[in-house]
């Protein structure tokens, strides 16, 4: 917003009167030329806008009185204020124009006083248009033959701020502040409007919410918090005199600057202003004058990034709610306009990110792999039958200044790379397709048997080395896809306990081909997954994915927390819930919006994931009672930390490029990664592979103490043996 031109008393004048002596002889018949141009200007603000352009007076008076209803519910843009799950911990806020309402009752009374003085003296004496105030402004003017005095009220500004605000187009935000007698009277005629609609301390609420005080405050609320680090409430007579003297001219009365004799002057010439129209007594505005101007100055985080641009350590977080919020079509039509509701709506958000967990999964991924290290390792934790996320662990730095990153993986790039510091959305949430999972993606197939009717003892022979029927681009199997499990010793007769426990690939590779790869990528989708690259969507697609067998194997894309999400509806055994960060969103009447509901439904039949689960018990806990776990599980070092009962699943690529472990209990599903988000190709190592294990682990550990040890439910028989022992 533009600093207004009007010129204000210098400070130290009386407000009474002047000791300047009169005009000359010879200056009479300007004088009286100018009172009669003054007397047509007031005469001319009791007729309607319309009126001058031809229009009937009936009209007129309808058009100003229409336009005066919108200006009276003109709502400013508002900051949204987003919060961690106990409602107390600011994770950031979002705005265009920092601002945040409050009534007049939350406004220290002397701030009030200061306003009235300092813009419009005879405020609760005119009907929106002082005359006395346009008398002296067009006087002056008229002689100077320019602009020298502004004549406009509280409620006048109020009534320009309110139609630059409903401006859809720039020609109608200049209609609102061109500096033309047109569009002086047109205010001037709503504010009359305005004045009959609206209570005098109606008016100034809305004023002092609207005004702007510089350095991106808008409104009292704002320029407390801004400039003193308080709330209006809390205001001092020094303090609110210099805020008030800001209004008219933000940027030549800026106190924060090095050099405060102009701000000084201006808080004095309030304090003055204040004494004039008795508000304020000369002795009390005598021991303020001397006072210099202290400051206790904050700057807003805003879109995720903290205080004076400070990495956020709820980033990601905060990243990955603005990006699914710009996805719900209860806040626009379209992401921008969903974007503009968030910076602009005024809203009370409370996240389920949970403060003790987040800072639980930041150290734990940190203490496992440096944030100066190549490869990324993360963490997602959700809640089971919700779908809400409760943390978001990255050994990286949310931030937007990566000048001293480190060198990109890629010796050929010559750009650095996103480490330490990015905005990424490494963990989801964006268009970016993610990283491959590996074995983990042996679930779909198996939940795609389970489904179909096979049993969990639904024994395959499984050698070191299958042929398939799946066509392969390469002629070292005649054609065909004949994948090999990663150790001779898997070889054997094999279920999905043993199976998956030992995650035998020659198993799974057959088992899809019994049941179908379709049927495997319709679990996935069903799962929630999506298909990001151009070769995902190619092979998944109809007519190609019944042929999809490597599918099985994990080779397409995937985004930590959609995959986390797959075993975190195992865990509600088989309800499906969105991923969903938001706990409560409010709107600012208080309205509480369903767009925060966790949105779940039953995709699974319950004992087709309870069997899953089962099998997935074999990968943490080897030695399970009741279960054909096989000789060993691939994951034992996860259950021991937990302590109790967890299910999950391991997964690593083609030459270990990344590495996974997705886990859960009743209570609480993690998922862990490792990879290279710069450059897909750099391989993560043997001695990374258990990283992961660790992390999912070690969190849980931590995580769940002191919370009761729930066991899973088990299958039924009947989707354990067919019928068979």
């Amino acid at each position: 917003m533009r600093d207004r031109p009007r010129q204000h008393r210098v400070p130290g004048l009386s407000a009474r009167g002047s000791d300047r002596p009169g005009p000359p002889a010879e200056g009479v018949y300007a004088l009286l030329r100018t009172s009669v141009l003054a007397g047509l200007a007031i005469a001319a603000l009791l007729f309607p806008l319309a009126a001058m352009a031809g229009l009937s007076a009936k009209a007129g008076f309808n058009a100003i009185d229409t336009l005066s209803i919108e200006v009276t519910e003109t709502d400013p843009p508002l900051t949204s204020y987003v919060y961690a799950a106990d409602g107390e911990t600011l994770i950031s806020l979002f705005y265009d124009e920092f601002r945040r309402h409050v009534s007049l009752d939350e406004v220290a009374p002397v701030m009030q006083q200061a306003m009235v003085a300092a813009e419009d003296s005879r405020f609760y004496q005119h009907n929106g248009v002082d005359y006395r105030g346009i008398v002296r402004a067009f006087v002056a003017n008229n002689s100077s033959g320019g602009v020298e005095q502004g004549a406009s009220t509280i409620t006048m500004q109020y009534v320009r701020g309110a139609l630059q605000l409903n401006a859809e187009s720039i020609d109608e935000v200049i209609a609102a502040t061109e500096q033309t007698a047109t569009r002086k009277l047109r205010e001037a005629r709503l504010a009359m409007a305005v004045e009959e609609q609206l209570s005098k301390d109606q008016i100034l609420e809305r004023y002092l919410n609207q005004a702007y005080f510089g350095h991106n405050a808008y409104g009292i609320f704002a320029a407390a918090q801004v400039y003193f680090s308080k709330h209006p409430s809390e205001l001092s007579l020094q303090e609110a005199a210099t805020l008030a003297g800001l209004v008219q001219a933000p940027s030549a009365y800026d106190p924060i600057v090095s050099d405060q004799t102009d701000a000084l002057a201006r808080r004095n010439w309030v304090l003055d202003r204040m004494v004039d129209i008795d508000y304020l007594s000369r002795g009390d505005a005598s021991e303020v004058r001397g006072l210099p101007i202290e400051l206790t100055v904050s700057d807003p985080p805003n879109s995720c990034i903290g205080v004076e641009g400070t990495p956020s350590e709820y980033g990601f977080f905060c990243d990955y709610f603005r990006r699914w919020w710009r996805e719900q079509d209860a806040f626009g039509p379209t992401p921008a306009d969903r974007e503009r509701e968030l910076r602009q709506g005024g809203y009370t958000i409370i996240t389920t990110l949970d403060p003790d967990l987040q800072k639980l999964a930041n150290d734990t991924v940190n203490d496992a792999k440096s944030e100066e290290s190549k490869f990324a390792h993360g963490a997602v934790v959700m809640e089971p039958g919700t779908g809400r996320i409760k943390a978001l662990g990255l050994n990286r730095t949310f931030s937007y200044d990566q000048s001293d990153n480190g060198p990109h993986s890629n010796p050929s790039f010559d750009r650095k790379g996103n480490y330490p510091n990015t905005v990424n959305p490494v963990l989801g949430g964006g268009a970016e397709g993610g990283y491959q999972a590996g074995s983990t993606f042996k679930i779909f197939t198996m939940l795609a048997a389970l489904d179909a009717g096979y049993p969990l003892n639904y024994n395959i022979y499984s050698p070191n080395q299958v042929r398939t029927s799946f066509v392969s681009a390469t002629t070292a199997c005649g054609g065909n896809w004949c994948p090999k499990n990663s150790s001779a010793a898997m070889a054997g007769d094999r279920d999905m306990w043993s199976g998956f426990g030992m995650s035998v690939n020659t198993y799974f590779a057959q088992l899809i081909d019994r049941v179908g790869a379709d049927k495997a990528v319709e679990m996935a989708e069903r799962m929630g997954l999506q298909w990001r690259s151009e070769g995902d969507a190619y092979y998944a697609s109809e007519e190609r994915r019944s042929g999809w067998g490597p599918f099985v194997l994990g080779v397409s894309d995937v985004q930590p927390i959609e995959m986390t999400n797959v075993f975190n509806t195992l865990a509600a055994e088989g309800e499906y819930c969105e991923p969903i960060p938001a706990l409560r969103i409010i709107d600012p009447q208080g309205q509480e919006l369903e767009a925060a509901a966790p949105r779940c439904h039953q995709e699974l039949d319950k004992d087709v994931a309870r069997a899953a689960t089962d099998a997935g018990r074999c990968v943490t806990e080897t030695a399970r009672k009741g279960a054909q776990c096989g000789s060993w599980g691939t994951s034992p070092n996860v259950g021991q930390l937990a302590g109790r009962p967890v299910a999950g699943k391991s997964g690593t690529t083609d030459n270990n490029r990344t590495s996974w472990f997705l886990g859960y209990t009743p209570q609480l599903s993690i998922g862990a990664f490792m990879a290279d988000p710069d450059y897909i190709f750099n391989e993560v190592g043997t001695a990374n592979t258990t990283v992961s294990k660790q992390t999912v682990g070690t969190i849980f550990k931590e995580a769940l103490e002191g919370e009761p040890v729930i066991d899973f439910k088990a299958p039924s028989r009947e989707i354990q043996f067919d019928g068979k022992d």
